[in-house]
């Protein structure tokens, strides 16, 4: 090969080594290719948004519970929502790691594109050498061989002892010897060249054919990365199209419930007067009672708290489950506090709802909000009037005026009124007034 064609080809090497580097530098500078570094805060990101997961399935059932006093259909929006922000994190994750497996594949496939380059361009001046060898051997050989004619013809070897007798004169002796000397020393020269050619030329052969089994595997790797980068930016553009979809979804239920908060600011003004009224039935209910009582003799002054643990699991579930306590909620679309005046307990649907204490059924019937309701009446206790009521049911199977005894089957779970799923909303009055049952249950 050449001095010129040896340079164009380390050039060549050159070029696409530095056109490798660069091609790297702008796809981390362009997409912030993921050093080990951004590699744990791709892992963290990935891990958090999980562990959000994880919570809003424990918040699920606080969700539901919150609320309460919502339609089924817009409630089914809060919750959808709360799902699609729960999922967009983690889909925000994946795709940010698609992303940067297609930079990794990228960079990879760069670097794999230099190899091969340099190993192509190694084969190529491997073999240019190879034949540059193979004719100067050839020239070697073919001068060998005139010479060994030539003194085939002349008939015997020329020896300094055929120069010695055969010189005439001490210059012509010193001529003749310069001459063989010199004849000597060129086909010595030319046999040396030969062995060392023959032997650069089996090394380069090894070479060639190493060389050789690395162009074969380079492009099997350039291939896999090929693939490899396929499939990431199909998992990216996978992960790109679920986040639009999320996205696309998040603003349709925004919408959805931006569209009905003044239905929903009506509903709880309906919900909040039926309560009153429902609170003043209770009182003339207990007045009527107290009246009763008073006529009969009966002392019906407070002799100390109302006590603790007086009603039995009214659900099916078993333990108990709280989920969603009494006192202060905040409401997911109004964004404001209100009462939450029970205790929600977890009962599945159509699942049998009994008596936690004794009584007698005031009302079995529908009520706005509270959906369809049992009323028990428990009578005085250390001088407190006490009630229950339970609520979201399916059906009833009592009617007012019976007497229950605790455990007796009263209805079934349901998710009726404005519920957002099926659980029973149990509530304790206390003189007329809601109390926390945590307290009277067996929790």
């Amino acid at each position: 090969m050449t001095s010129t064609r040896l340079e164009a080809t380390r050039g060549g090497r050159r070029a696409v080594a530095v056109v490798a580097a660069l091609l790297v530098g702008v796809l981390v500078l362009l997409t912030g290719a993921s050093s080990p570094a951004t590699a744990g805060t791709l892992s963290d990101k990935r891990r958090a948004a999980e562990r959000a997961k994880a919570n809003a399935a424990r918040e699920a059932d606080a969700l539901e519970s919150a609320l309460e006093g919502i339609e089924a259909s817009l409630a089914q929006a809060v919750i959808d929502l709360q799902a699609i922000q729960v999922k967009l994190p983690i889909a925000q994750a994946k795709l940010a790691e698609a992303q940067a497996a297609v930079v990794k594949a990228q960079r990879e496939a760069a670097i794999i594109a230099a190899r091969l380059q340099d190993a192509k361009d190694q084969e190529v001046a491997i073999t240019s050498k190879i034949a540059t060898d193979a004719d100067r051997e050839k020239e070697i050989r073919t001068a060998i061989g005139q010479m060994a004619r030539a003194a085939y013809k002349g008939g015997t070897a020329v020896t300094i002892m055929d120069v010695v007798l055969g010189a005439g004169t001490t210059q012509d002796f010193v001529d003749q010897y310069g001459l063989v000397e010199t004849a000597m020393r060129t086909q010595t020269r030319a046999l040396s060249e030969l062995r060392e050619i023959e032997s650069t030329n089996r090394n380069s052969q090894a070479r060639l054919e190493a060389v050789r089994e690395r162009v074969t595997e380079l492009k099997a790797e350039a291939d896999q990365k090929v693939v490899e980068a396929d499939k990431a930016r199909k998992a990216a553009a996978a992960a790109k199209a679920e986040i639009e979809h999320l996205i696309a979804q998040q603003k349709a239920k925004q919408a959805t419930i931006a569209a009905q908060k003044s239905a929903v600011e009506q509903q709880q003004r309906m919900l909040e007067a039926q309560q009153r009224a429902m609170a003043a039935e209770i009182a003339r209910i207990i007045a009527k009672q107290k009246a009763a009582a008073e006529a009969a003799g009966i002392n019906t002054k407070p002799t100390g708290p109302v006590g603790r643990s007086l009603f039995g699991n009214p659900t099916s579930t078993s333990p108990i489950h709280v989920t969603s306590e009494y006192g202060m909620r905040y409401h997911p679309i109004l964004h404001y506090t209100r009462l939450h005046a029970g205790i929600d307990l977890r009962a599945y649907c159509g699942t049998k709802i009994r008596a936690g204490r004794a009584g007698t059924v005031v009302w079995a019937k529908a009520r706005y909000g509270f959906g369809n309701q049992v009323m028990l009446d428990h009578g005085y206790v250390n001088g407190h009037s006490l009630m229950s009521s339970y609520n979201h049911l399916t059906r009833w199977v009592v009617r007012p005026g019976q007497k229950v005894s605790q455990g007796q089957l009263i209805a079934y779970a349901g998710n009726t009124g404005t519920s957002g799923a099926c659980h029973l909303h149990f509530e304790v009055y206390v003189d007329g007034a809601t109390v926390n049952p945590r307290p009277l249950l067996p929790l």
